[in-house]
């Protein structure tokens, strides 16, 4: 593959404008700019998740999976045209929410984003995926994104927030349900 990063500074994105993968040249605050940054952003959250030590093996291979996924996404949404996700990586999503959501007791209430350090982590990481979301949807009215792009990202989004309803119970933190009531008495 030889070297990709010689040089880690250019100066050619001195003027705002960034290049994207297929050699265009588009603002740094551009809609497509701001889709793949908090995609990234995104990843970078997950690392952070992974960097605690309380995480067991299989949700960090399934984090770490999620990773390089979403360095895949990043790509497709880098260069204009280009497919990277596809409905099959929607449908593994599926599965592990699916498997990993059964064993969890139903929700009668909301829970806050707390439940130990790996499920905080792991809710922040939620949010900043859904915030890339809404953000890949703005890139879409704009110009082509592939449905399996945000698609993916709804999918993650609700698999994080399992996940740190799971991470939450392997730390013995359990989850920290919202107090509705507090106002009332």
């Amino acid at each position: 593959m030889g070297n990709r990063l010689s040089r880690i500074y250019t100066r050619t994105g001195d003027d705002g404008t960034t290049g994207l993968g297929d050699g265009s040249r588009v603002g740094k605050d551009s809609a497509r700019v701001n889709a793949y940054g908090t995609v990234d952003e995104a990843n970078s959250a997950i690392g952070v998740v992974l960097a605690a030590p309380s995480v067991p093996e299989d949700v960090r291979a399934l984090l770490t999976t999620v990773q390089h996924q979403l360095f895949d996404l990043g790509g497709e949404l880098c260069i204009p045209g280009h497919a990277a996700i596809h409905a099959t990586d929607v449908d593994a999503l599926e599965t592990q929410l699916d498997r990993y959501n059964e064993a969890l007791p139903p929700l009668k209430d909301f829970i806050l984003p707390a439940g130990g350090e790996a499920a905080a982590r792991c809710h922040l990481a939620r949010t900043i995926v859904r915030r890339a979301e809404r953000e890949t949807v703005t890139l879409g009215r704009q110009d082509a994104v592939r449905p399996e792009a945000i698609r993916y990202l709804n999918r993650l989004s609700d698999l994080l927030f399992v996940l740190a309803r799971v991470l939450a119970r392997a730390e013995g933190q359990g989850e920290v349900l919202w107090n509705h009531d507090r106002r009332h008495g």
